[in-house]
């Protein structure tokens, strides 16, 4: 190879690798970016999922565990942008979240999908075989994950 095409292969390659940092996590395994509940919005807009996110909302609602299949703890949070969307917070994986009620805030990391209801946040756990990026809920300044 010719020395400008190696110059130029090296500055692509920093290039991309800057671009990347600060969206990779190291105990995650994967390069996700991650979005801001302005970012729910857009992800609600535009019907997409399979989309990390952050945020904070205040508890709306809890709802009854789904206990078929994995057991999931399942609320409903308002975020900052009025969207609302539900948390399905694994349970066989995570900690019950203890104590949550209606008014709480409620700090989320997890990956976002689509539905016409708002949406739905889950993968708030860690992932026992390290595919997916872990995600977390904190209440109380606690972290369940």
């Amino acid at each position: 190879m010719n020395k400008k095409l190696i110059g130029l292969i090296a500055a692509v390659l920093a290039a991309l690798i800057a671009s990347q940092q600060g969206n990779w996590s190291p105990d995650s395994g994967a390069s996700l970016q991650t979005q801001t509940p302005s970012s729910i919005e857009q992800a609600y807009l535009n019907h997409q999922s399979d989309v990390q996110v952050s945020g904070e909302g205040v508890v709306v609602k809890v709802l009854p565990d789904d206990n078929e299949g994995s057991r999931h703890q399942k609320f409903i949070l308002k975020l900052d942008n009025r969207r609302s969307v539900l948390v399905a917070h694994n349970i066989d994986l995570a900690p019950r979240i203890s104590n949550i009620g209606k008014g709480d805030m409620i700090e989320f990391n997890g990956e976002y999908e689509w539905n016409e209801k708002g949406g739905v946040i889950h993968w708030t756990h860690h992932d026992p075989a390290g595919r997916h990026v872990a995600g977390w809920l904190k209440h109380n300044g606690r972290t369940y994950q």
